[in-house]
């Protein structure tokens, strides 16, 4: 390949702000497990407020408010997570929780898919779980709102028509400052910065052609078909 042939440049992955003209360019993606109590039973997890963890997905896992979303390779059991993402406008280090909610720029819906039978192979071997979260468009997300996400209010999510995932954002186990304020102390979170804060109970599988709807009370919805690929 000769050197003219590279590419040194691409397009940063920016999601729309509601009711204005610029965009929030996404920087990285965080992604906290097991934040709600029943989502974590039914993962075989003791949800007793154990300390929150984290796993990231590349800035271009971002599929922005898509009307189809591909089926992903090497998985035979895609599964869906409807989450709240809080968006960061400044800058985070060792932070507590009134810090970190001062530093939240929006909010928006999103949904963590996840290739299921890949990451539980991983846990099986010890393993990391990149290859069953870290794939190519596994973050559909909506338009940012501006401001603080609301502390309670309904996050749902249904497949076809059937309900599959229904709570409330009350039922975090950590608060959105408190998951912010974690993550600070181990990462430096910076402007730019999306992070996913839990999916509560009834995730499932997607197939191709399945019309996924989500939404979050106070937030906004996401609606996509996902589409056979090869």
């Amino acid at each position: 390949m000769s050197e003219g042939s590279f590419v040194f440049d691409w397009p940063c992955p920016a999601l729309p702000v509601q009711g204005e003209q610029r965009r929030f360019k996404v920087r990285r993606i965080f992604c906290v497990g097991r934040n709600y109590a029943a989502h974590a039973r039914e993962m075989g997890h003791n949800p007793d407020r154990e300390p929150p963890f984290f796993f990231m997905k590349p800035a271009d896992a971002i599929v922005v408010e898509p009307q189809s979303v591909p089926y992903p390779p090497a998985t035979a059991d895609l599964h869906h997570e409807v989450e709240l993402a809080v968006a960061l406008g400044a800058e985070l280090r060792d932070a507590g929780p009134k810090a970190a909610a001062e530093a939240i720029y929006g909010h928006a819906v999103a949904i963590d898919l996840t290739r299921r039978d890949l990451q539980g192979e991983a846990k099986k071997l010890g393993r990391p779980w990149e290859v069953g979260k870290a794939f190519e468009a596994s973050c559909p997300c909506g338009a940012i709102h501006r401001g603080q996400p609301p502390a309670h209010g309904r996050i749902r999510l249904s497949v076809n028509g059937e309900p599959r995932q229904d709570g409330d954002l009350a039922q975090l186990i950590w608060s959105v400052p408190e998951v912010l304020a974690r993550a600070s102390k181990v990462f430096t979170l910076k402007p730019g910065d999306i992070v996913l804060t839990g999916t509560p109970a009834g995730v499932g599988p997607l197939q191709a052609g399945d019309d996924v709807d989500a939404d979050i009370e106070g937030v906004g919805s996401l609606r996509f078909q996902i589409r056979k690929t090869g």
